[in-house]
């Protein structure tokens, strides 16, 4: 579709080119000064459309993503919904609908995870810290458990844990994971970490993120209180 209306557009100034000359007064003085000035007029009130314009040109031929897709542009994650030679329309995790002029699409990073998908799963990732009275080994059991557990994470590959930090009263774990249904995403990670609260909680090792400050004798597990 994209393709068919370049095509058109390419098509109509081609043949307004062309008969351009055989237009009535065309050679008068006058008739050339006012195509002048409507052709300075557009070049100045269109800068940003003939921008998107090109910007539409390339992202046709370039095909970072399709309609349906699910994509990341800048910091908004969301499904294509529709393209166009000016603007790209993208429906966030929120439902709501989001134009992008393409000039912004072109210049900024573009993330396509169902392009990801068909080469090898996407990864998702999530972040826990556990206090060093926690063995790191059961830890990184309970956390690919977890993962293992959680519907739409792969099998294979198995889920991977991190140590990214030692910081001063925890050690920061971080969990990947591969799901092929980049469109449930969301609600992967959502059980996902689900899995990782009840596990941590039945083996009784609390959960310190995002900061431990102090725990009072008598209170239940999970229940942190900060000093006044």
């Amino acid at each position: 579709a994209g393709k068919t209306t370049l095509v058109k557009i390419l098509l109509f100034f081609f043949t307004a080119i062309i008969l351009f000359p055989y237009l009535p007064g065309a050679d008068s003085q006058a008739f050339q000064g006012i195509s002048v000035f409507a052709g300075i007029l557009i070049s100045l009130g269109s800068a940003s459309a003939i921008s998107n314009l090109v910007a539409g040109v390339v992202l046709t031929y370039m095909r970072p993503f399709r309609v349906g897709d699910r994509v990341k542009v800048a910091d908004t994650v969301g499904d294509v919904i529709e393209k166009s030679l000016l603007v790209t329309r993208i429906r966030t995790l929120k439902n709501e609908e989001m134009t992008v002029p393409n000039s912004m699409v072109l210049s900024g990073t573009v993330i396509n995870f169902v392009v990801q998908e068909r080469d090898k799963p996407v990864m998702i990732t999530t972040t826990v810290t556990i206090g060093y009275d926690a063995p790191w080994r059961r830890v990184h059991e309970m956390l690919v458990a977890a993962g293992l557990g959680t519907e739409s994470i792969e099998q294979e590959p198995a889920p991977k844990v991190i140590q990214t930090a030692l910081n001063d009263f925890a050690v920061k774990y971080e969990l990947y994971a591969a799901t092929r249904l980049p469109h449930r995403m969301l609600e992967t990670l959502s059980k996902l970490n689900q899995n990782i609260q009840d596990r941590f909680q039945e083996a009784g090792i609390e959960i310190l993120s995002p900061h431990y400050y102090v725990r009072r004798e008598g209170e239940s597990l999970g229940v942190v209180s900060r000093p006044e």
